[in-house]
This record gives C-alpha cells, structure tokens and sequence, in this order.
C-alpha cells in the first residue's frame, strides 16, 4: 500500500536512534495515559465521563509538547499542545511546586469550549520539572443560560458558562478552597461536579505517579531524549506521508445550516496546499463569525484540521507533537473558524469541528481516493436537560449524545451508529438512561434508508424516541444537518437529515421545536419545557455513500433489504434491484 511505501521511506532518511528503548517508552507512556483514562471512567459521577467516555489523557514535556495520548475522544488531542503552552504564560513553570494542580477552561486562551476542563500536573523528579500529566475532560454542567451547557441560542461567550482561566485548583497537594467554592458555587449540579473534578485530579496524579516511576527506571537523560527521538520519529513519518500526496492546492467547501439566531448558512472555505512534506490548511474566505454559538475557536480549527489529516494518513504513526510539525494552519481571526471574544463557541467544538475536518477531508479526496470517505452526520445532537430531582432533592443534568451514520469508503459500507468523528464516545445504555433520569425510551433503533446510496453504503444513522415520566425536564440542543445532507463521493447520493420532532401529552401530532415552541431552529434552541406525557423524538443524520449505487454488488443489496437497513422503495428505485431479485 502507499502508506506503508511513504512510511517505510523514514528509516532510510531519519537518524539513527535507539529505536528498541523509544519504543518501549512510548508504549509505557500509551498505557500510562490509558490507566488514567480508566481511572477517571471508574472514579467519576456523571454519565458522560463513566458511560460515553467524553475525555482525553495525555502527558507533555516541560515545553508542552504532547508525548503520548490515549484513544478517547479525538477533539482535544490535536488542541492538546496549545493549552499547555496557552497556560504556561500566565503561571510560569518556575512558580510551579510539586503537588500542584492547574485548571482552566476559557477557550480564549487555547481551549475548545467551555464545558471541556484539562486538568494539569506537574511532574517532578528529584526536584527537577521533567513534564505534565493531563486529562481533559466534558463537565456536563458549567452553569450559564441552560442546564447542561449547549445553549443553541447564546449570543456571548458570558451565556454558556463560567469561564475559568489557568489557575491551581490544589497547591502543593492542598485544596485552595476559594477556587473550589466559586467553581462549585456556579453550577446546579455542584455535587456532580465535584465528583467529577476529584476524578479528573485522581486521574492526573496516577498519571505523575507512573511517569516518575517510569522515568526512575530509565533515568532523566534517558526519558529527555527518547522524548525528543520519539517527536522527530513522528514527524519523519509524517513528511514521508504527505510527500507521497501530489503537490497542489485542493480546495473545497461545506456549510453549517444556521446557527440558531440566524436562518442562513455559514461557509466553511478550506484550500489544502501540498509541497513537498509539509501542508498549509488556509481557512481564508471562510463565513464571518456568527452571532450564534456555532463558532469554532483557534484550538477546536486546530484540532479538526489535525484530526482529519490523521484519518487520512497511516494511523500507526505515533501520535504526538512531532506529527503536526509539517501542517500548519490558517485561520483569520473573527471567522467562523477562529472566533473573537466575546462571540460564543459551544457549538464550535462539536458541529464545526466535524464539519471543518469533513471539509478538508472533502478536499484531498480528488487525489486521496482511496482514503477519504463520503461525509458523515457530523454532529453530535447534543441534548441536554436538567430539572429537580424529587427523590434526592437535587437538581440533575445531563449531556446525552446520539449515534450517526459515517460516510461509505473506498471498499467498505460506512460504519452504523457512530459517534463523530471528532468524539469516538460511547452512547448511554437505556438501562443507565432511565435509571438516572426521567425518561422511558420507548424507542431506538438504526433508521433504514438513512445511509446514502452508493456503491457502498453510507453508515446508517440512530433515532431515539423518549417519554417523560415525572416531573417537567428543560431540554437545549445544538445539532445541524436537519436541512443540508451529508454529501456523497464519486457518484454516491447523499445521507439523510436529522431531526427534532416534539409531541404533547394527549396528542398524536409531532411537530418541529420551531412549530411547537416558537423557536428560530429546531435544532439550535434553549430551555424548553417536556411535561410528563410529552415525546420527543431524536433523529440523526447517516453517512452519505460512496460510488455509484447501481455498481454495488447484487448480494450486498438484497442483504441490506433483509436486514432492513434499506427498504424496497430504495433497493429498486437507488440501486436498481428488481422485485423478482430481491
């Protein structure tokens, strides 16, 4: 394949190194970032970290620059790099003790979006400063205008919660109580989140306990560098890979449908430039930012330009700092993808993220074929609620995450069911879903045609169907693709749309969030009230397909049919299956 050709090039050209030990210390360090993971997973209150797994681990030099990183969720590891160097100028490494925790969450220095907390420790050996431990992780409760922080109508950045800026949360192994009053005295869950922030912490000081373990073994000159060896590695590896792609300007663009203020669409412009070993992803001509929070900050821009070149490189590159030295990104400042304070950003992370990656994956496809896949749901859903909780006497909240369709490929149908590509999180058991909330899930299930047409098939998308039970829930939501479908490749059709249907108690009449509560969107919209007796009815977007759908294999059609995933309407009008054949 040309990936293991353009890969194998570095071993002529990279210098020698002690490639048994660089493994050996790259592996530990994975595994490291893996056990912290696992620790946050068991050690945490709220769903979305125990269930859907919304975070990242990671460990960094004393530079910041990203070592090693576990697989959880895609959309912080490329961003990873800017936080900690973002922190490092407002608390210096030489103000740093052992025992110290930073947190912040502001997306204007470095972050993503306000409900995703990295938590840093320091590492110390001997007294010397060798590196950070951190975890990032989604706070499913921030504060601001609605319970779980997806506000699809924020207009300001003041709107979707506190933002805290690098400070230390523990100081010398204390707690600075001051820091964990006004963080606890901001949100309706404050019991939740202090669980969930222990957890984090729990998380990065298993992951310095390990590393100075680790570092012990090898020694410091060892670890510094095999540290340094490991980064060139990855950026060898990389350069090989983006020579093998033919120099040129490839470029391509996609909307975001509205951004819950605004019924109009917001350009997403991208020219990939490639020469020799290095590519220039330039955003310029991209939408102004939007005065609703679909906005996208430089970290997130970061994050889904890096996140895309990694689907569509050899994935058995290390992943660290290194294999972003040859990518550089351009993104105009007060843009859709490089938002200015105090515009807001929630949704930037988890609608513009999917769709920018898309784009420049959508881009590259002309001379990448047989590595980019058609366009996948790109969105998350993102319904979030929150009420009283009467057995407790508490306030709940929740960030609840759908599945959707992934987009066909070269030789395979797209995957079903799928989180986005930027967050490989896992859904919620029905179980967990009704046991912690006021919800009856009445139903969920892959959704037949939803996968577009095509040689292969789109991945089919989910839809979800829940009653309230007992007592009234206020519900948000930021999603998109209800009116702009995936896009196909080489003669492949389009996804289907997603959708948010309510229905009143007593009433057999579904009907859009914009016709039942007089909302801009129904899929950008704050603080509604569900009743008991009320429905709503998630559904989310498929994959759109890849090649021509009259070319797919006769066998794989009728199986679809049997299993459902298309109907007959589709298996003869899409892909031109007579009824005596099915």
């Amino acid at each position: 394949m040309a990936a293991a050709t353009a890969s194998s090039r570095i071993f002529e050209e990279i210098t020698p190194v002690d490639m048994v030990t660089m493994n050996i210390l790259e592996s530990t360090m994975i595994s490291i970032c893996r056990e912290m993971g696992i620790t946050l997973m068991k050690t945490s209150y709220s769903t979305i970290f125990n269930e859907a797994l919304d975070f990242t681990c990671a460990l960094s030099d004393v530079q910041g620059e990203m070592i090693a990183v576990a697989e959880f969720c895609p959309a912080q590891i490329g961003g990873m790099p800017l936080i900690i160097k973002t922190c490092s100028q407002e608390i210096p490494v030489d103000t740093l003790d052992e025992g110290d925790v930073i947190v912040h969450n502001d997306p204007y220095r470095g972050g993503r979006q306000t409900p995703e907390h990295p938590f840093f420790k320091p590492v110390f050996v001997d007294g010397e400063l060798m590196g950070f431990a951190v975890s990032c992780g989604h706070i499913a409760e921030v504060g601001g205008m609605v319970p779980g922080a997806f506000a699809g109508e924020a207009t300001e950045i003041f709107h979707e919660g506190l933002r805290v800026p690098p400070l230390k949360i523990v100081k010398a192994g204390k707690d600075v109580e001051e820091v964990w009053k006004l963080m606890l005295a901001n949100v309706r869950t404050p019991r939740y989140n202090y669980g969930d922030m222990r957890a984090l912490i729990s998380s990065v000081t298993l992951g310095e306990q390990r590393l100075i373990e680790m570092i012990k073994k090898y020694g410091k000159d060892v670890f510094r560098q095999t540290c340094r060896d490991l980064m060139d590695y990855s950026e060898q590896r990389m350069r090989a890979e983006i020579a093998g792609i033919p120099d040129g300007v490839y470029p391509f663009q996609d909307v975001v449908e509205n951004d819950g203020i605004e019924e109009r669409e917001f350009e997403i412009k991208v020219k990939v430039h490639v020469q020799d070993d290095e590519i220039v992803v330039d955003y310029t001509g991209t939408a102004p930012q939007a005065t609703g929070p679909i906005n996208a900050t430089l970290g997130v821009t970061w994050s889904a330009t890096f996140n895309a070149l990694l689907h569509l490189t050899d994935a058995t590159i290390p992943k660290n700092s290194g294999c972003f030295r040859p990518i550089k990104v351009v993104a105009p400042p007060g843009t859709l993808v490089n938002v200015d304070y105090p515009g807001p950003e929630v949704g930037g992370n988890t609608e513009t993220h999917p769709r920018i990656a898309g784009a420049v994956i959508g881009a590259m496809a002309p001379v990448i074929p047989d590595r980019a896949m058609a366009a996948e749901g790109s969105t998350h859903i993102n319904f979030v609620f929150g009420g009283h909780d009467e057995e407790n006497d508490e306030y709940f909240a929740c960030y609840d995450i759908e599945m959707v369709g992934w987009g066909g490929r070269v030789a395979a149908d797209g995957n079903n069911g799928q989180d986005s590509i930027n967050g490989n999180c896992r859904v919620m058991p029905v179980e967990v879903f009704e046991t912690r909330y006021p919800w009856l899930v009445e139903e969920w299930n892959l959704l037949t045609d939803s996968g577009g047409p095509g040689r292969f098939r789109g991945g089919l998308s989910t839809g979800k169907r829940l009653l309230c039970r007992s007592t009234p829930i206020t519900a948000s939501q930021m999603t998109d693709r209800h009116r702009i479908k995936p896009w196909g490749l080489y003669g492949g059709m389009e996804g289907s749309n997603g959708a948010t249907l309510v229905q009143s108690a007593g009433s057999k009449e579904w009907l859009t969030v914009s016709q039942a509560f007089n909302k801009r969107s129904s899929s950008k919209y704050s603080n509604i009230t569900l009743r008991p007796g009320d429905r709503i009815h998630l559904i989310a977007p498929g994959g759109g397909g890849w090649g021509n759908p009259r070319e797919r294999d006769r066998a794989m059609v009728r199986e679809d049919l049997a299993e459902g995933y298309i109907s007959a309407r589709s298996a003869e009008e899409d892909y031109g299956l007579k009824p005596a054949e099915g």
